[in-house]
């Protein structure tokens, strides 16, 4: 069960399976008309290709949709609630985590909050909860287990006619990516919907500013800058009754192997923006990373990496996961015209070369116009819309290209390699253990990557004295 952390060149090319190309995305003009003298907007691409969701507080009343949930722990938990308030005629009908007392608190606050009470005979612990889940008379599954598992548990979802809703990332590494590319195209034919957790493509500020920067208002997009950088997640100290796959399963943020590395677990969000606003997948990464202050696990807390996008983008990617640091989530694009700057907490503004403001989200107007502002919410609201219409939807694979998108920033850093978007779409790298079982493990391969190679220290080499010669 030891992985092997270091990925070289020559490991990208073991493969069978290559990545589809992303979908080109585009928007129509905006605006209905310009001011006279001023010079006609020409949009980037045409947003009849997009989609733009319906943002209602609300989804439609309907048919009874029973949810099965396949991960409680935070963002499980989470997500359960987001769902709930998402309409009316809703339930939460199954619970299953690797461990009962993730179970437990789940319970608990469903109970608390909505009065919903999950029988025991419903609740599935062990790595096999998820098929027990997917088998409870669900119309739907929530996917929030630990990143690595995701692949396999959407796959058991689609085979059983599922509806899906899956938190980000989705995968953790190429083999991952392909598994999850080919389950989407089998929803696709499925008629199921299938959600991803990229919530900021559900938060009006950021639907909004994708259809600005689509009409044309900042121009061609020239490069783009996108940040995470924030303090220390968390982290668990290890019990001495816990074994070492629970311990890491319990402490997944700080592994690899389970998380993918804060670059794909969390700054995902960032490079699904930029991939999502570009409409193009990048060809190259060159970065670099390290080690300096997590307290547990084997990956890195800083990545720095530029990515070179189709037509010569740049998009420089900067994250970190550091006490006592600049804090900053963000994203920045540059126009031949002018420029976009966008944040989480709604803060997005278009402004021209000479620094004019030519538009600012307005968030108290949103407060004032709507009811539901958490795009957590949101993103179900759409979900349970189109599953009600009958109405198919399908971001799994648009998601894979961004996680792909970050695994390949990840390996380039881990490795101090050139990759490039062929080289990881067919690599074989896969971060799932080959037996998964509660026990011990050989923890001598989960070791914090080192790029590049030691520099060899110069060895002195004698020369010999020129023996003289016999007269």
């Amino acid at each position: 069960m030891t992985k092997k952390n270091l990925l070289s060149r020559r490991d990208f090319f073991t493969t069978t399976a290559v990545v589809g190309a992303v979908g080109t995305m585009g928007a129509g003009a905006v605006f209905a008309s310009c001011a006279a003298g001023t010079p006609k907007l020409v949009p980037i691409q045409s947003l009849s290709g997009a989609y733009i969701p319906n943002l209602v507080d609300k989804a439609n009343d309907g048919k009874l949709l029973k949810a099965g949930v396949i991960g409680c722990g935070g963002r499980g938990s989470g997500a359960v609630q987001n769902f709930l308030d998402a309409a009316s005629n809703l339930q939460i009908v199954a619970l299953g985590d690797l461990f009962q007392d993730r179970i437990d608190d789940c319970r608990k606050g469903l109970k608390e909050k909505y009065k919903v009470e999950v029988p025991d005979n419903m609740c599935f612990t062990g790595f096999d909860n998820y098929k027990n889940v997917i088998a409870a008379g669900v119309d739907l599954v929530i996917i929030a287990t630990p990143p690595v598992f995701r692949p396999i548990h959407f796959e058991a979802a689609v085979e059983a006619g599922k509806h899906v809703f899956m938190e980000k990332p989705i995968c953790v590494d190429p083999v991952g990516a392909r598994s999850i590319m080919a389950t989407a195209k089998k929803a696709a034919s499925q008629g199921l919907c299938v959600v991803t957790g990229t919530q900021r493509r559900h938060q009006r500020s950021y639907v909004e500013s994708f259809k600005l920067i689509q009409s044309g208002l900042i121009g061609d997009i020239v490069s783009a800058n996108v940040y995470w950088n924030q303090s220390m997640l968390w982290y668990r100290e290890r019990k001495p009754e816990w074994t070492d796959m629970e311990f890491m399963v319990r402490d997944w943020v700080n592994w690899k192997w389970l998380s993918g590395d804060h670059i794909v677990e969390q700054h995902v969000h960032n490079l699904d923006v930029v991939t999502w606003f570009l409409g193009k997948k990048p060809v190259k990464a060159v970065g670099f990373g390290a080690k300096q202050r997590r307290l547990s696990g084997d990956q890195y807390d800083m990545f720095s990496v530029d990515f070179e996008y189709e037509g010569g983008v740049h998009v420089h990617s900067m994250c970190r996961q550091i006490d006592g640091c600049a804090n900053n989530v963000s994203e920045h694009i540059q126009g031949t015209k002018g420029s976009w700057s966008g944040s989480a907490g709604n803060d997005m503004e278009i402004v021209d070369l000479q620094g004019n403001v030519l538009w600012k989200y307005d968030k108290e107007k949103e407060k004032a116009d709507f009811k539901q502002t958490n795009p957590y919410v949101l993103e179900h609201v759409d979900f349970v819309n189109h599953i009600r219409a009958n109405s198919p939807i399908n971001q799994a694979e648009e998601t894979a290209i961004s996680c792909l998108t970050a695994v390949m920033g990840r390996e380039s850093a881990y490795s101090g390699a050139a990759v490039t978007w062929d080289e990881v779409s067919n690599s074989g790298l896969s971060y799932l253990p080959a037996k998964l079982e509660i026990g011990k493990v050989d923890m001598s391969g989960y070791v914090v990557p080192v790029p590049g190679k030691a520099k060899e220290a110069k060895k002195e080499q004698k020369k010999e004295e020129p023996k003289a010669k016999k007269a």
